[in-house]
């Protein structure tokens, strides 16, 4: 068992005293916040001077909304704009101003939000019947200029017009109750309510060239202006990951952000994903990106990943990501630079994806109910031939004669149809002062593999509250989430069905093996039927999935709560906590007859259950000031938090004892040595303190600092129990500083940051580690490595944000260099150390590169067209290992490694000097000495070299681009993303192995033509032979190198906005078809590029008998009412 002893000490007491200060600091201010108040009208009720004698009353409605930012809303066949009206008002409240404007006129007012609606006091029968025919009106800006391709949206749904060549616009739809949002790039949105009395609207838009409201949502869930970010940000709608549906909604994301590198796993349905932003970095830590859920660093959770062809399956195939109901999710913000993620040290060393959820909305109730049905199929498979016949010599090759009639076998019919429905409802209602929001979901999905299963079921419950006159507000969440999957498979000879099915001799009969399993009456039990050997291991692929099982039941339930107190209304103090808690139990079932490495001859079982909790809690105080009208702001945040992380895993394994396939503890052979009892325990914890500051002058210089100290238990025992990570950045608004309308640019910054972040060592390396085994304590193999320092990036990054006519041409670019160094390298120690290995620190690791995205957007009357282009490209280059004359200050020995080896087979992973992470090696065939391929001339055969190792490339692409492009047309909408992979490369073990035996279709076409052709001047007659060598497995794999460049159609949809007078206007209605991976326009390799078999780091673009990725077609449904 291991344990570990929290960081305490001087580390604790920083983190304590500053929650003290922070709690004292708000309890001062509070105190003289609250005396304020009382003595004050609270700042939120808004001020209007005025001195108009005999002006028509529309020009005081315009001084009204110049000074308070409220907009006049009222039907004009209603209200004489032109009536003369005398007022004098200093410094007098707006409602007060209201009340003496309208004394003595037949004009009723209320206060909605940030609009005065405006109605006659006494409505006429017709006038109330009229509210029910929708609402019309028009758009113009404040010159009072139609504004052509305006959108009236009806809030929360896609319901809504664009605006004619006049400014009018009708949304017959539109109820009392109902908002309407009207937008057009380059000006600020506007939300409207409905209301009975009012049908005709006079809209007026403010232009916003400088998108001076936009705010997008940074690290720890802080509010920034976009213009004043120094970084690169890309924001994504909730919307995005929720029109074509996986059950991990982050492969929904592929194609759609610059860079970010995302791999599905071939786990099947609900396998966990890889996320790789900017590269990778760390030669020996994780290179995962890091969640963040509502400001909140969420924990990975990942499983354990296989790596090689020996692997097995070890606790399933999951990660936390994968858990959350994506309809639950309102935007997200992509942090793909270190300076954005500095905040978060190093968990946010790899880049940050933020995720903000839905919580309650003021109004109605309101029902959301969505529905996703797909079926699946497989999209990329190898070439198999149906020609050739049994080898009656070999009877589990296909090397025997031309059939006479084509084999009917098609290894496509193994496949089922694979199923996914996802179900999901939403319900929202409040008032102004509390809001509630429910959720529910499920996702149903059978896999391609038969008796692959993947069940996920989602509640959340979110209330929002404000109270003490609105200066706190209280925001609270619940979350349970219950998660069940069935054979999620893995590459690799063992418990892998697709080795039997590729391989399997064409002219044999495989239904015959589909009743896999026999009764021996002899024995008392059902045993495996299957008569061929291929290679050691491989059983009957129906045996497999039936009676080798891996089964995974997750619980995990979450509890949050965020207090915000707003002191005053540029200043704020919040205070978060969250618990999230999982259990899950892992099974393994291994039927007796299996292959005898896992079972003895009555079977295997292993049962562990593993507990993980983890609790986070900071507190943050924010100021947000402006001084000098405006001229120069202020942004201060500082802030500590807490991680702690405990897990606990008991389970056991072994064989089973006399009773066949009884799976139960009492049925394990205690005595064997094969029975693993299995205790494991960590306990991880962070404490941090950090601070912002952003400097601002007149809306277009920001300088922006951040700092981050934290303490990380990883480091007990180390003479560095801190690690201190700043960053510092620059933005200038150069279309602030000069007039640039003239060259049609709208809007343009340019910006430069600096930023640290890093990872600290594994955890247990740091201090002393025993182990006991039979009652015995042991010392551990390796050094105590109390020398240790955290790995560290250094990243800068330059870039331009930019908009062009109007704001519907937009380009962002980003510039990025970081280097990572302190690597972590475990060593062969010498023996007079007393140790076998030990660690230490060295190694430097460089990423370059570019990420772009330009886009464009317009409307021509009903028709709207929105279309981006991004790209992307990242250089490695691994700049030392480490050098001579190193020295491990621990042992004091002399170390040096020019490079680091890790073979799987034929397939070697090389790190060196001068080299790039994802470099790899093959093995080749033996050569002449003019270079020419040696071939037998007794034999005619060939032979491996299997002490020559042949660069063949890098597993990372060159470039990566996505086109995604949105149309829509009275109410008819159309979605296509095409995305591509440019550059890298990638081997096939199964190209190979289906050669060797003789079922790929590049054996039968060799035997067509009379034999190999190996090179431009050499041929070889003898084809059997020749793949019997070159394809043996792992043995040569030079010939089966490929590149990696694919084009495809990533998603299509087509949906329709049905007529909400259908249903009487009580439901609106969308449908769609949708389909993802539908069309490959280029791909040269056997195996889909994009899927992966780990999301570790190294295992990359290797491909021994992979589940290939699927083609999904189906239809979605969104109801609301």
């Amino acid at each position: 068992m291991k344990t570990f002893n929290l960081v305490a000490g001087k580390a604790g007491r920083i983190v304590a005293l500053c929650f003290r200060s922070l709690l004292l600091v708000s309890m001062l201010l509070s105190g003289y916040s609250s005396a304020r108040a009382a003595a004050q009208t609270p700042q939120s009720a808004p001020r209007v001077s005025l001195g108009v004698r005999n002006a028509a009353i529309i020009t005081v409605f315009q001084s009204i909304q110049q000074q308070t930012g409220y907009s006049f809303v009222y039907n004009t066949s209603d209200i004489d704009t032109e009536r003369k009206v005398t007022l004098s008002a200093h410094d007098e409240a707006l409602e007060s101003v209201l009340d003496r404007l309208f004394a003595g006129l037949d004009i009723a007012y209320t206060l909605r939000d940030k609009h005065i609606v405006l109605s006659r006091k006494a409505s006429s029968p017709a006038a109330a019947s009229a509210a029910h025919n929708g609402v019309s009106g028009t758009v113009k800006d404040d010159k009072g200029m139609p504004l052509v391709g305006a959108t009236v949206l009806l809030k929360g749904t896609t319901i809504g017009v664009a605006v004619d060549l006049d400014g009018n616009f009708s949304l017959p739809q539109a109820r009392p109750g109902d908002v309407l949002e009207i937008s057009l790039i380059g000006y600020t949105k506007q939300e409207i309510p409905v209301t009975g009395a009012v049908t005709l609207l006079a809209v007026v838009m403010h232009e916003d060239n400088e998108v001076l409201d936009a705010v997008v949502v940074t690290a720890l869930g802080i509010k920034r202006k976009e213009k004043s970010l120094t970084y690169n940000v890309q924001e994504v709608a909730g919307s995005i990951v929720n029109t074509v549906k996986d059950a991990n909604f982050m492969n929904s994301l592929s194609g759609k952000i610059a860079g970010l590198q995302i791999n599905a796993s071939a786990s099947g349905a609900g396998g966990s994903t890889r996320v790789v932003m900017r590269g990778v970095k760390s030669l020996n830590g994780d290179n995962n990106a890091l969640y963040v859920v509502d400001g909140i660093p969420l924990p990975s959770l990942r499983s354990k990943q296989t790596e090689g062809i020996y692997e097995t399956p070890d606790g399933g195939d999951y990660e936390g990501i994968s858990s959350i109901n994506p309809e639950d999710i309102e935007s997200m913000s992509v942090l793909t630079g270190a300076t954005a993620a500095a905040l978060y040290g190093s968990q946010g060393a790899n880049g940050v994806i933020l995720i903000t959820t839905k919580r309650g909305e003021e109004g109605r109730v309101r029902v959301n109910y969505s529905n996703s049905t797909t079926f699946s199929s497989p999209f990329v498979m190898p070439k198999f031939q149906n020609t050739y016949g049994t080898d009656l010599n070999s009877p589990s090759m296909s090397w025997g004669e031309k059939l006479a009639t084509p084999s009917s076998y098609d290894p496509k019919d193994f496949f089922q149809t694979g199923f996914d429905e996802t179900n999901a409802i939403g319900i929202t209602a409040g008032t102004k002062r509390n809001q509630t929001y429910f959720s529910a979901a499920s996702v149903n999905t059978r896999g391609i593999i038969p008796n692959n299963v993947y069940n996920r079921y989602n509640f959340s419950l979110r209330n929002t509250t404000a109270l003490v006159e609105d200066k706190l507000t209280l925001d609270l969440g619940a979350s349970y989430m219950k998660q069940y999957s069935r054979n999620p498979l893995i590459q690799g000879i063992y418990h892998n069905p697709l080795i039997g099915v590729y391989l399997f001799p064409r002219g044999d009969d495989i239904s015959k093996y589909q009743l896999y399993e026999r009764y021996n009456p002899s024995l008392g039990y059902s045993e495996q039927f299957w008569g061929l050997e291929f290679i050691n291991g491989v059983e009957n692929p129906y045996w497999v999935v039936n009676r080798e099982i891996f089964e995974n039941n997750m619980q995990r339930y979450t509890f949050n709560a965020t207090l915000k107190w707003d002191l005053f209304d540029w200043m704020s103090l919040t205070g978060r906590v969250r618990t999230d808690n999982m259990v899950m139990n892992y099974t393994r079932k291994i039927y007796a007859s299996s292959n005898t490495l896992f079972a003895s001859e009555y079977g295997n079982y292993l049962n562990h259950t593993s507990r993980h909790s983890n609790l986070y809690a900071d507190a943050l105080l924010s100021i947000d000031k402006s001084f000098w009208e405006n001229a120069f702001s202020v942004q201060f945040n500082f802030g500590a938090s807490l991680t702690d992380d405990r897990n606990a895993l008991t389970g056991y394994e072994g064989h089973l004892a006399g009773i066949a396939n009884k799976f139960t503890y009492n049925n394990i052979v205690s005595s064997d040595l094969n029975t693993l009892p299995m205790e494991e325990n960590y306990h991880d914890q962070n404490q941090a303190i950090y601070a912002t500051l952003q400097l601002g002058w007149k809306g277009m210089l920001y300088l922006d600092a951040t700092f981050r100290n934290e303490w990380a238990s990883q480091l007990a025992f180390t003479d560095q129990l801190n690690i201190f990570y700043p960053s510092v950045g620059l933005s200038a608004v150069i279309s602030s500083m000069a007039d640039l309308s003239k060259a049609g640019i709208s809007f343009l910054k340019v910006r430069a940051s600096y930023a640290e972040v890093g990872n600290p060592p594994q955890r247990f390396i740091t201090g002393p580690n025993y182990a006991i085994k039979n009652g015995v304590i042991t010392t551990q193999t390796y050094a105590p490595a109390s020398h240790l320092r955290p790995e560290r990036t250094e990243s800068f990054e330059v870039g331009m944000n930019a908009k062009f006519l109007g704001n519907r041409i937009w380009l962002d670019a980003t510039y990025y260099d970081t280097n990572t160094y302190n690597q972590l390298f475990l060593y062969d120690a010498p023996p007079s150390t007393g140790y076998k290995q030990s660690y230490l620190n060295a190694g430097k690791v460089n990423n370059w590169g570019v990420e772009a995205v330009a886009g464009y957007n317009n409307t021509w009357g009903d028709f709207a067209w929105s279309t981006s282009f991004n790209f992307s490209l990242n250089r490695n280059k691994i700049r030392e290992l480490v050098p001579e004359g190193t020295i491990d200050p621990v042992t004091g020995a002399e170390v040096s490694l020019p490079e680091v080896n890790m073979d799987y087979g034929g397939y070697r992973v090389k790190l060196r000097a001068g080299g790039s992470i994802g470099d790899f090696y093959v093995t080749g065939l033996k050569t002449d000495d003019q270079g020419q391929i040696y071939v037998d001339p007794n034999g005619g055969t060939v032979t491996i070299d299997p002490d020559t190792w042949i660069y063949a490339g890098n597993t990372d692409a060159r470039y990566r681009m996505g086109w995604n492009n949105q149309f829509s047309w009275k109410g008819i909408s159309l979605g296509v993303l095409v995305d591509a992979r440019i550059g890298g490369r990638g081997v096939s073990v199964t190209q190979a192995l289906m050669d060797r035996f003789g079922v790929s279709q590049a054996s039968a076409d060799a035997r067509e033509a009379g034999g190999v052709r190996i090179s431009e001047k050499q041929t070889i007659s003898g084809v059997k032979e020749f793949y019997a060598n070159s394809g043996d497995g792992m043995g040569m794999l030079s010939r089966y190198v490929y590149d990696m460049t694919n084009v495809r159609l990533r998603e299509l949809t087509l949906g329709y906005d049905l007529p909400s007078s259908w249903f009487n206007d009580k439901l609106r209605a969308t449908v769609s078809l949708v389909g993802r991976n539908l069309f490959m326009f280029y791909n040269k390799a056997p195996f889909d590029p994009e899927v992966t078999a780990s999301t570790s780091t190294y295992y990359q673009n290797l491909d021994f008998f992979m589940q290939p990725s699927v083609r999904t077609i189906g239809f979605s449904v969104r109801l609301q009412f």
